[in-house]
């Protein structure tokens, strides 16, 4: 088994990373997190404008037709950069879901939006706090119509279309469930925006009131086409964490070198190599799991449900470490504002918390590996 890219797919990771470089830098970000705009719009217009968002969409839909290893690349590299965009919940969770469930029309009209940055896509799955499941769905959906609350949709205050996990059942199992595309802008629809620990990323409430909604999928499937999707989604956020990881690392070694102390490196301290090697050791660890997740991910392996939580656990493990880490490495001038080390902070506690948190993902490992063991033994 190959678990390396081929030199065509790292060209276009060389390629984003140039992109992002020149466009994505700490200025940029940082004008989002102090100033009015939501996202960078013209960063994500250029992203757009390469193809980037098109990478895993098929060309029947404006798409590059691609595939799911590319989009993890560019996953990686939006991560490393901490781009203050919305192509985690329009191009792994949106563009996902209408490619998993969506009718012809459906794709037709709403995926070659998404892959041209035209159109901004959001999941409204969480209704409160803790892990999302069947019962706690308390949104309804009747006669197309939807009433309901979500809270912290990721992008939700600047999505133009939303899929919404809604109940249309009796009980309290998961064929209660069915998702819906909803238009933000038609009557019925009131959002209310969020505030978070990651500026650069933005937060709603959406209320749903008799709006109109469409189905997507059939009729009872929405947990488990919501499963699934999340499943990939998790992969490309782990992506997007190890790529946070490993430049908060580099920050942290480069300051390690340059940073003098007693007359020599603070580098060559005991304490800081320790800090640094244990930094490493995680990113890579994530890393393996990443690549192992990515296979399953392109390929359709059986292994994939396993291959997602352990990626996105050990990756959401590494950010947070490596981030925390470089603040700790930088010393009192690490927690200014005039550092850009918090804004690596602030990304890794986010994404920790996009999906689900990390204990349900944990969850969801050890309830997949013993089922997989059972299946075994039987």
């Amino acid at each position: 088994m190959n678990l390396d890219f081929s030199d065509d797919q790292k060209a276009l990771q060389d390629q984003v990373r140039r992109f992002l470089a020149a466009r994505c830098t700490s200025a940029a970000v940082r004008a989002v997190a102090e100033g009015p705009q939501l996202f960078d719009r013209a960063l994500y217009a250029g992203l757009a404008e390469m193809g980037v968002l098109g990478v895993a969409i098929p060309e029947a839909y404006g798409g590059l037709g691609l595939t799911h290893l590319e989009l993890c690349l560019v996953a990686e590299e939006l991560g490393r950069a901490i781009a203050p965009t919305p192509v985690a919940s329009s191009i792994y969770l949106a563009a996902e879901f209408l490619l998993q469930a969506g009718t012809e029309a459906q794709k037709q009209a709403w995926l070659p939006k998404l892959a041209a940055g035209t159109a901004v896509g959001a999941f409204a799955f969480a209704e409160g706090q803790g892990e999302t499941t069947p019962a706690r769905i308390k949104t309804v959906a009747r006669g197309g119509k939807l009433t309901g609350e979500k809270a912290a949709v990721l992008d939700g205050d600047v999505a133009d279309v939303a899929i919404v996990a809604a109940r249309t059942g009796e009980g309290d199992g998961p064929e209660a469930i069915s998702l819906f595309l909803v238009d933000l802008a038609a009557e019925g629809v009131t959002r209310e925006a969020v505030t978070t620990i990651d500026p650069t990323r933005s937060y709603a409430r959406i209320a749903f009131k008799n709006a109109p909604a469409e189905p997507l999928g059939g009729a009872g499937e929405g947990w488990h086409i919501a499963s699934q999707v999340l499943d990939r989604a998790a992969i490309l956020m782990a992506f997007e964490q190890v790529g946070g990881a490993d430049r908060a690392l580099e920050m942290a070694r480069d300051y390690a070198l340059d940073r003098m102390a007693f007359g020599r490196p603070i580098g060559s301290f005991q304490a800081i190599k320790h800090m640094l090697a244990d930094m490493y050791v995680s990113a890579t660890l994530a890393r393996s799991n990443c690549y192992y997740a990515a296979w399953a991910l392109s390929a359709g392996a059986a292994e994939l449900p396993v291959a997602a939580a352990t990626a996105r656990v050990s990756a959401t493990q590494a950010f947070l470490h490596c981030a925390k880490n470089n603040i700790q490495v930088h010393g009192g001038m690490g927690f200014t504002w005039a550092f850009d080390c918090h804004l690596f902070y602030r990304r890794a506690n986010a994404l920790a918390l996009a999906l689900g948190s990390q204990s349900v993902w944990e969850d969801h490992l050890i309830a997949r590996m013993r089922a997989g063991n059972a299946a075994e033994a039987a």
